[in-house]
């Protein structure tokens, strides 16, 4: 599945208010990765974004199988390969200021590892809700997929530039918060 377009710019979008109730609605925590419920909820406590989907992102090697894993990489000098299922959230946006403002803000959290997290679109997101963004960690090589097969030194640095963009993520979404969703 591709991943990765180029961000678009918004566009008007009448019907945003019943999208974002309809999403909203059929959201329940167990389909969200335990350790990004937070980030999610915070998202979505914003009037002017909400989200379509997003994964923790999960390593799968050896025996370690679980399609859903949220344990860290062991530490280990058995194991050579990885399987990278990709961190993202995707989301949509409101065409105001307010959704404007908060996209260049998201945009900036790159630079954690602009080598390893892109903001971008995806192109099957934007042909059902227009105004769709993701924010994705994977190697810059591979940001036209879902997965990606990595050797286990570098899967250890994905591992931990996606803590530290989940952290980072958390942060902007509660200062966003205390500004009462407004920029």
């Amino acid at each position: 599945m591709e991943t990765f377009t180029d961000p678009k710019e918004l566009v008007e979008n009448t019907n945003y208010l019943s999208q974002r109730k309809k999403q909203l609605g059929g959201l329940s925590d167990s389909m969200i990765d335990a350790p990004i419920v937070e980030i999610i909820h915070s998202f979505n406590q914003l009037p002017f974004c909400f989200t379509l989907q997003s994964c923790y992102g999960h390593f799968l090697y050896g025996n370690q199988r679980d399609l859903h894993n949220i344990e860290l990489l062991p530490d280990t000098k058995n194991i050579d390969r990885v399987e990278y299922r990709i961190a993202y959230i995707a989301f949509c946006a409101e065409h105001s200021n307010s959704g404007r403002l908060f996209i260049e803000t998201l945009k900036k959290i790159t630079v954690i590892d602009p080598e390893n997290i892109q903001f971008c679109c995806a192109e099957w997101f934007w042909e059902r809700q227009v105004n769709s963004y993701a924010l994705q960690i994977e190697p810059d090589r591979f940001k036209f997929e879902d997965k990606a097969i990595l050797d286990y030194k570098e899967a250890l640095k994905i591992e931990k530039i996606r803590k530290e963009f989940f952290v980072q993520l958390k942060e902007l979404l509660h200062k966003w918060q205390g500004k009462d969703g407004s920029g």
